[in-house]
């Protein structure tokens, strides 16, 4: 079903927020366009951008209040000036961001402030070659946007409480209270479909971009949604809610390397069964939006699709819960009917078992390891050494839930460090790039080394702190980081480990004179 590990690649991990800019927030502008030239001068294939959601509280791009829209916040202010909606002087005089890393706060009340200007003025007519593109997208996108714009102007007008705090027709989605608040709130749900017109335009372009620079775009698709969401509010008999709306179970994972008493995310589990009614329609839409989005989906918490962590939703943490079977292939064989084969990679971190593995292995794809976990048992059988990895794996230094190398480095035990050095022949000054080494030599197909390691920062740098609430995802890059020496050096170990672009065309070549030569043979 996949066909990722035909050939040898690699990439960088990084989130648009954390690109550089004065605009308070990375976004989908000249930065970005800089960061692929980079790639591309690096012999990159691959750039792993995690979920382009929306976010909500904690600013996590896996906690979104939809599915299937746009971070309005990656919005170019410099292509929004291109476009006429906004004048030079809305884009000076900017207010005092940081350049290290994001104020959400600060940019959240700049942005919502300049957006109503971009509405105002598409309104009175500037923008007006956008309009026939933007009508067309509303009526191609309305199966999600009308509930998601309607939802966001919502989750506003009553102070952000969530959904099944609504006034009753409405959270319960009724027909007639549907078109009163449409009605209502018409300015409100038109401008938050012009973002989202105005977000996938400027991506769609990005990506084009990076496209004709050789350059694939890897996303993410968290198997649950957030509770308080247009997903779960628009369709809440897919999931396990009571007749009030609120969450019976919410979804976690049990205690593991990352957390003791586990992560207790608070999303709400499906209802497998009543979507198996309709043929995983849901999950068909949702893979349709991603692959818009990106080349390569990487589905998050995989094995939730085998089972499920299931905890009450009184609980305050992840330790008392059950694994709930999930639907296995079912799904994956909906969307393959529906979509046809989708480049999908397993997030198989955690707590794996026989049941997990088989499900992976039987679709055809590829797992992913993690190069952080590989050490500290010198008995050689970690699946993680590289020495055990097989050509069907993601290979990652770390990820955005890791420490970054540096800082993973710094706080490892000496036993643990010894095994590291012994194991990879090093002594540990140059750790990071030491990693990276690893692993692009891994005959995993794909190797991806987060930004932060090919600069070897340290923990200041980490994006995510898993079971933390606050101060995540804030970094971000300086404006001349990515130089072209650092360029020079990927590059070099690109090209000699054979993940550059001209190394699958030469074994191409290479497949195809021992096709002729065969057929001439015989």
């Amino acid at each position: 079903m996949n066909t990722l590990t035909r050939e040898r690649r690699s990439g960088i991990l990084l989130h648009p927020t954390a690109l550089p800019g004065p605009y308070g927030i990375g976004d989908l502008g000249s930065g970005a366009r800089r960061f692929v030239d980079w790639l591309a001068a690096a012999q990159q294939r691959l750039w792993q951008v995690l979920p382009l959601n929306p976010t909500s509280h904690g600013n996590s791009p896996y906690t979104s209040p939809s599915a299937f829209a746009g971070n309005t916040r990656l919005l170019s202010l410099e292509g929004l000036l291109q476009d006429g909606l906004l004048g030079l002087g809305d884009i000076n005089g900017l207010p005092p961001f940081p350049r290290d890393h994001v104020d959400f706060a600060m940019v959240h009340d700049h942005r919502t402030a300049l957006f109503a200007r971009v509405h105002d003025a598409f309104r009175a007519g500037k923008g007006a070659a956008l309009r026939p593109a933007f009508d067309e997208f509303r009526h191609a996108q309305q199966h999600w946007l009308e509930d998601h714009a309607l939802f966001a102007a919502l989750h506003r007008h009553f102070n952000h409480l969530s959904w099944p705090q609504w006034d009753r027709p409405i959270a319960r989605h009724e027909k007639k209270a549907l078109e009163t608040w449409r009605d209502t709130l018409h300015a409100e749900v038109e401008r938050e479909s012009l973002l989202q017109f105005l977000f996938y335009r400027q991506w769609d372009a990005l990506r084009g971009y990076a496209h004709d620079q050789g350059i694939q775009v890897v996303g993410d698709a968290p198997i649950f949604v957030a509770f308080d969401s247009a997903d779960c509010w628009a369709s809440p008999h897919q999931f396990r809610l009571d007749e009030n709306g609120e969450r019976t179970v919410v979804a976690g994972v049990p205690p593991d390397y990352f957390s003791k008493d586990g992560q207790l995310w608070g999303n709400p589990h499906y209802d497998w069964d009543a979507m198996a009614q309709d043929g995983y329609a849901w999950w068909v839409a949702r893979t349709r939006a991603v692959a818009r989005q990106v080349d390569i989906i990487r589905i998050d918490h995989f094995r939730g699709f085998a089972a499920a962590w299931e905890v009450k939703a009184t609980e305050k943490t992840a330790r008392k819960g059950r694994w709930v079977k999930g639907p296995g292939r079912q799904v994956f064989d909906a969307i393959r009917a529906a979509l046809g084969e989708v480049p999908f990679i397993a997030e198989d971190l955690g707590v794996i078992t026989p049941d997990v593995e088989a499900l992976r292995d039987g679709l055809g794809l590829p797992g992913m390891r993690v190069l952080q976990f590989a050490f500290g048992d010198e008995d050689g059988i970690n699946a993680f050494l590289p020495h055990n990895h097989v050509p069907a794996t993601v290979v990652y230094t770390g990820t955005h839930d890791n420490d970054t190398t540096r800082g993973w480095w710094d706080a490892l035990d000496d036993r643990t460090r010894m095994h590291v050095m012994r194991y990879l022949g090093v002594d540990g000054r140059d750790i990071a790039w030491d990693l990276v080494r690893a692993a692009w030599r891994s005959c995993g197909a794909i190797a991806v080394a987060p930004v932060q390691d090919v600069l070897d920062l340290g923990t200041h740098a980490r994006f995510n702190t898993p079971g933390k609430a606050e101060d995540n995802w804030g970094w971000r890059l300086a404006d001349d980081a990515l130089g072209d020496a650092l360029a020079g050096r990927l590059a070099e170990l690109t090209t000699l480990t054979a993940r550059h672009a001209r190394a699958e065309e030469k074994r191409r070549a290479q497949a195809a004179l021992a096709e002729r030569d065969l057929a001439v043979a015989g």
